[in-house]
């Protein structure tokens, strides 16, 4: 897989996956031994209210998985939701396991944390919380990662955008990321890439997740609901973001689908492309790493191609010094673990402030209404953020 993946970022370093060691730091630091006890901790939410967690097991009986045709489609979902205070329990980050995967793949991680320093990263949602009384239901958010990796790797966004009153479903789409525990102790690895990196077709997966979406918001939101709190749900307010290749799927269902109403692209080229009729108004962010930090000879031209598509509302915004993980924990826990990565040299710290306040405002206003004058222009609070369409 670390082959794959070093030949397909030759050819399409930045928007189009998740890149071999992807843990960033914005400065050299001496490796701390594997065994360094010291824990990992992912940013605290800012929002008001405290987050819940619970995991759902979906299937879909009437579709095969387009890479193990013998198997129904399966999906495995967090969701994330406002929550009573002191209820539940802590919420892991990941299995062991699940991290010893990702470990193996991106390399030299391994020299600078242990799978299990990974999987103890330290969460600021409760499994089994109680959920948190209202008169009034939460807008739900789908979130969708980037090929290779797991839901985990969108937990400070998912936490944070719960925080402020969304009930959040981060995917893990079956066979699609270096290793992802299944009911029944099944470690689900990448099958996908066997299959997509050897001739490009790689509009396969954002296909499959378009496909998966509708299917997820059927047994969300629909009359007999998989989940326990799916009262919880605002069906008439539904956004959706992605990074990287979950970036392409988050418009490639807004087109299958006209209940998501809003939609969010991180750093993620269009495999699938918008239609040529776009996505009926509704409105888009494109939320983009630092072109600076691209090959010259970078080939992508996806972004320029499909902006005239987007007939809504929309912007296209550029990070200065954002790599391609920093829309991700992996820069936040790669401070942390010591670990140096000059393709994405934007602080952990500040590559999450700057990912949640945008797609935090983002889906404040189109999803409640909510003004958000940050994504009105540049401002002097945000200077690495760069307004390039709008």
């Amino acid at each position: 897989m670390k082959k794959i993946m070093r030949v397909l970022t030759a050819a399409a370093v930045g928007l189009a996956l998740a890149l071999p060691g992807t843990l960033a730091s914005p400065a050299a630091a001496s490796p701390a031994p594997a065994g360094d006890p010291a824990g990992l901790e992912l940013p605290r939410p800012t929002g008001a209210f405290p987050v819940g967690r619970d995991t759902l097991h979906l299937v879909d009986r009437e579709r095969k998985d387009p890479w193990v045709p013998t198997a129904d489609r399966e999906l495995l979902l967090s969701l994330y939701y406002p929550a009573l205070a002191r209820t539940g329990t802590p919420a892991p980050y990941m299995a062991v396991p699940e991290a010893t995967a990702l470990l193996t793949d991106r390399g030299q991680l391994g020299q600078y944390a242990t799978p299990e320093r990974v999987a103890a990263t330290r969460t600021h949602s409760r499994s089994g919380a109680l959920p948190r009384p209202s008169a009034h239901r939460y807008p739900l958010i789908v979130l969708s990662p980037g090929f290779t990796q797991p839901r985990a790797s969108l937990t400070t966004l998912a936490e944070e955008l719960a925080s402020r009153g969304y009930v959040v479903a981060a995917v893990d789409h079956a066979y699609e990321s270096d290793g992802t525990l299944f009911p029944g102790g099944r470690l689900l690895t990448c099958k996908a890439c066997e299959q997509v990196f050897p001739d490009e077709s790689l509009h396969r997966v954002s296909d499959a997740r378009a496909r998966d979406v509708p299917f997820v918001l059927d047994r969300l939101t629909g009359p007999r609901p998989a989940w326990r709190y799916s009262w919880l749900i605002d069906a008439r307010h539904i956004g959706m973001a992605g990074h990287s290749i979950g970036g392409a799927a988050a418009s490639a269902a807004m087109a299958a689908d006209p209940r998501v109403d809003a939609g969010v692209n991180m750093d993620g080229t269009f495999f699938t492309p918008v239609p040529e009729g776009g996505l009926g108004g509704r409105p888009f962010l494109m939320l983009a790493g630092d072109p600076a930090l691209l090959p010259p000879d970078f080939p992508d031209t996806s972004w320029e191609d499909n902006w005239p598509r987007l007939d809504g509302w929309k912007r296209w915004l550029t990070v200065a010094g954002a790599g391609h993980a920093a829309f991700t924990d992996w820069p936040v826990l790669g401070d942390q673990a010591g670990y140096p990565h000059p393709e994405t040299p934007l602080s952990g710290t500040r590559s999450q402030q700057i990912t949640r306040g945008y797609v935090g405002a983002f889906f404040d206003l189109h999803l409640r209404g909510t003004p958000a004058p940050r994504l009105d222009g540049p401002t002097d609070a945000d200077p690495e953020v760069a307004f390039h369409r709008r």
